[in-house]
């Protein structure tokens, strides 16, 4: 397990100084970032070759883990919806999330609102592992993984032309999304197994909503190295493609070398 670690620290940085914890939860990774007092980022674990399902082996191994704080857990899973502020009930998730998918009546709902409580986003977990959190922490709120993108995109809406499809990539899946003069019209989670996947999925979007292939911008977040996904590689196949890495919503006490490598999404923004 702990060869699959990365530790990112602050120069100073104590247990001691740990006032909240927020957990990303990705197919294939968990992102553990500690905050102090002042929710300055001062340690972050990254761990790969991860699954839900050994998430229990964590708490009691991971230092960062074993410190009963606030926790914020976000659950980058397919399992969701979205749906408008004014006709959002609570109690109602299991038919909302009933309609795409079949849920287990034991599940745990929950909910997060975005873009001014015009939007809700609702996502389940299995009621064991609801329990297991409950358990570990006195204190837990959580959220689906694509609340920081989207909270992101509804920032800068304003900026955006009038076709415009966005893409989060984290190496097995992304988050595709497309705004048509400023308004949501697109979100969803896509297993990919290469870049030409990412392609696949946003030809498709251009389709179904008949854009213009010569005008609609294209933004890729996350790209790494490894995925060998570039400008050059984007403009062979659109005329308006660029990577992006949004601002920062995150601050960060002294350290932290070789951070920005990893490009994930929330060393620069989170939802909260």
């Amino acid at each position: 397990m702990e060869n699959n670690l990365k530790v990112y620290k602050s120069d100073k940085f104590d247990v001691v100084d740990i006032s909240s914890l927020s957990l990303f939860i990705y197919p294939k990774s968990l992102i553990i970032f500690a905050k102090d007092q002042n929710q300055a980022n001062i340690g972050i674990h990254n761990y790969s070759n991860f699954s839900l399902g050994k998430l229990e082996g964590f708490f009691s191994s991971d230092p960062l883990l074993k410190q009963d704080v606030p926790v914020k857990i976000y659950f980058h899973q397919p399992t969701f919806g979205l749906i408008p502020g004014v006709l959002y009930q609570p109690g109602k998730e299991q038919n909302y999330l009933g309609f795409a998918t079949e849920v287990p009546p034991s599940a745990k709902y929950f909910s997060s609102s975005l873009d001014s409580n015009n939007l809700q986003i609702v996502s389940l977990i299995s009621s064991e592992l609801k329990k297991n959190l409950e358990a570990r922490y006195s204190e837990i709120t959580l959220h689906h993984g694509g609340c920081s993108f989207l909270s992101y995109l509804f920032k800068e809406r304003f900026n955006l032309i009038g076709q415009e499809i966005l893409v989060y990539y984290f190496q097995s899946h992304i988050y595709l999304a497309a705004f048509t003069d400023q308004d949501l019209s697109l979100f969803n989670m896509f297993e990919i197994s290469s870049k030409e996947d990412i392609l696949k999925y946003i030809l498709i979007t251009i389709e179904q909503l008949k854009y213009d292939r010569n005008y609609v911008r294209i933004s890729i977040f996350g790209a790494t190295n490894s995925s060998k996904i570039t400008e050059d590689w984007g403009n062979d196949y659109f005329q308006n493609f660029k990577l992006a890495n949004p601002h920062a919503n995150q601050n960060y006490s002294h350290g932290f070398k070789h951070l920005k490598e990893e490009n994930i999404f929330e060393t620069y923004w989170q939802y909260d």
